[in-house]
């Protein structure tokens, strides 16, 4: 059975991946995370590293944290990444699987860095109409939180909801329903994926770089 990697977010989409895959005849070995080292935070969707720790436990798949500098230039991002497939490889990981939708580009510089590193890339939520696999996933039970919105987009009354239908209703006709171009970030809490919910509450709105994100915490504790 291939052994795969997962890169996850901590997001809606990568949770969907994660659902899919296990429907797949793959063997998902870990849930591969960067952190920005500094803030222990995950890099844009600024999620605390102890709610990632708690949806790797909830999925029971074991986390596989990867800290990154603050700032990390892509040179140095590149190099820590190809220390982690070499890695992944002796530790007999197979294949890399990703959340992306439709964004070509990424889905190209994926599968460069991967040329040549014995891991295969995989994308199994690739292809599926936005609008559609947006309505899929609240369906299927998954529950996500919005953690970050691109204010020139995005009013900040988008920050920190539930992702739900009412919050597919109000979205402008111009933002992508699964937020692929950057709109927005989640953090899923809840689905198919975990065996139990993660209890999380949205904290303090915070901007930075013109984008507003929300501090999500444990319910009942920082």
């Amino acid at each position: 059975m291939k052994r795969v990697l997962l890169s996850w977010s901590s997001g809606k989409d990568s949770a969907w991946a994660l659902h899919l895959l296990r429907k797949m005849d793959v063997e998902v070995a870990g849930l591969l995370t960067t952190f920005n080292e500094a803030a222990n935070r995950v890099a844009m969707h600024a999620v605390r590293h102890s709610l990632v720790e708690a949806q790797s436990a909830a999925s029971g798949v074991p986390l596989w944290s990867v800290p990154l500098p603050a700032p990390c230039s892509n040179q140095s991002y590149e190099e820590i990444m190809a220390r982690v497939t070499s890695d992944a490889v002796a530790r007999g990981i197979n294949a890399i699987a990703f959340g992306d939708l439709y964004l070509q580009e990424i889905r190209e510089y994926r599968e460069r860095m991967l040329a040549g590193t014995g891991l295969e890339p995989l994308f199994p939520v690739w292809g599926i109409p936005t609008g559609q696999l947006a309505r899929e996933m609240i369906a299927g039970g998954l529950k996500a939180k919005i953690t970050c919105i691109d204010k020139k987009v995005l009013d900040p009354r988008f920050a920190g909801r539930d992702y739900d239908e009412a919050f597919l209703s109000e979205l402008p006709a111009s933002v992508d329903p699964c937020g692929e171009n950057g709109e927005f970030h989640s953090f899923a809490y809840a689905g198919p994926m975990f065996s139990i919910p993660i209890p999380v509450v949205s904290g303090e709105h915070r901007d930075s770089d013109g984008f507003l994100f929300t501090d999500l915490v444990a319910a009942g504790g920082g």
